[in-house]
């Protein structure tokens, strides 16, 4: 017989060696150590796109091999995301972040190497380093910041779409200013090691941390509610991966040169800074947050079909536009975990199961689009496609959009 909050046998726990609040380090330290994460979250895959006809031309791969190369992280995300709740419970969350960033930065240095084998191998790092610390910061917010999670989350996706527009942006004027694109993606290993740093601050100062006592997370995998979250996060990264992997050679095959296609994919992700700003302050305002997901997701699928079929002199507009949805739609399944979670426990399993397989299947989308590019011989062939995910996508953001909760999984920690 066991005491009152005494786990069963076989139950997962997460001990509590500390309070969950941020007692080691102020709230702007380890709010500043959160973004500097984020910031880190897409440059190392938002800066292969542009130069990937460099890399099929250098390695002699096929563009499903390329494709293989662009979904390979977005994999990495889902199956190492799932395990990022049981990797803070072994390290505690501050000491699992900083890990994953040293793995990242090991994985883009590994990117220096002018051989498909290392790029696959350092693409596989990345994917690890990112899939635990994006399960992780969102349930630090929850955990640390409860009653700013709207701004927090505002900030953050900011952060992380202003690092994937660096990484779009300046991969090629980097190749050609280091010599070589190879040297040009391990170019962010710099502020990855830099972020890592501000973690290792974080880490001696707070010791480590963790939640507190949960239920079996299987009663996650048992919710309608967690399944159309999970769902509208992946149908939604899905439309973003095939915008970092494929839409600068998209572009580069309609005519444009190799910086203005960079400039074009780095100018929208710039732009979902403003989507994502202003999509968790709507949603943590609204009870219901069906008619944002639908609203964003069309922007995004518009969006992405006139930057592809659009005139030329419409492409910027309809760049502008898709990138206000993707950073909105980002930003909203993002706080949409937030929204359905009751307490920081939960919000952990949560964004575990809704970034590992969302993730999983968001890799499919970069996958499709390069095979069907190598059976058709153009991309004429993936408008259906893409209508067809935005469609999914939108329907799936309105279900998780209701106001329900997942249930809940831990005893709320103070704060919590």
């Amino acid at each position: 017989m066991r005491s009152p909050g005494e786990p069963a046998t076989g139950e997962p726990t997460v001990s509590s060696r500390s309070p969950p609040a941020a007692a080691g380090v102020g709230p702007v330290l380890l709010a500043a150590a959160m973004f500097a994460a984020a910031l880190n979250l897409r440059p190392v895959l938002s800066s292969l796109g542009p130069v990937l006809p460099e890399i099929i031309r250098d390695t002699g791969i096929s563009a499903t091999g390329a494709s293989i190369l662009t979904t390979i992280p977005v994999l990495c995300l889902g199956l190492f995301g799932l395990g990022a709740p049981r990797i803070a419970a072994r390290l505690g969350t501050e000491a699992a972040i900083l890990a994953s960033l040293a793995v990242l930065t090991a994985g883009a240095l590994l990117r220096m190497v002018v051989s498909y084998p290392a790029l696959v191998v350092g693409t596989i790092a990345l994917g690890a380093g990112l899939g635990v610390m994006g399960v992780l910061l969102p349930a630090l917010v929850r955990r640390d910041f409860p009653h700013r999670a709207g701004p927090m989350m505002a900030v953050y996706t900011m952060m992380l779409c202003a690092g994937a527009s660096f990484g779009a942006g300046a991969s090629v004027p980097l190749s050609e200013a280091m010599g070589g694109w190879h040297r040009a993606l391990a170019f962010w290993a710099a502020p990855a090691l830099a972020a890592a740093l501000v973690w290792a601050v974080v880490v001696r100062r707070n010791g480590a941390r963790d939640l507190t006592v949960r239920q079996p997370a299987g009663l996650l995998w048992r919710s309608p509610i967690a399944w159309q979250v999970t769902l509208f996060m992946g149908l939604q990264s899905s439309l973003s991966y095939i915008v970092f992997g494929w839409l600068a050679p998209m572009l580069r095959a309609r005519g444009f040169d190799a910086v203005d296609a960079g400039l074009i994919v780095s100018g929208s992700i710039m732009v979902q800074v403003a989507g994502a700003l202003v999509s968790p302050l709507i949603a943590t305002r609204l009870r219901q947050q069906g008619i944002v997901a639908v609203t964003v997701t069309a922007a995004t699928t518009l969006g992405l079909l006139g930057c592809l079929y659009a005139p030329a002199w419409l492409v910027f507009p309809a760049a502008g536009l898709l990138g206000i949805g993707q950073g909105a739609s980002m930003a909203l399944a993002l706080t949409i975990i937030v929204l359905r979670s009751g307490d920081s426990v939960t919000a952990t399993e949560l964004s575990g199961m809704v970034q590992s397989v969302g993730y999983t299947i968001a890799a499919g989308g970069p996958l499709a689009v390069g095979l069907i590019h190598d059976w058709t011989g153009d991309w004429d062939a993936i408008a259906p496609f893409l209508l067809a995910v935005g469609l999914a996508t939108a329907v799936f953001g309105w279900a998780a959009g209701r106001d329900r909760q997942v249930p809940a999984l831990g005893s709320a920690a103070p704060g919590a």
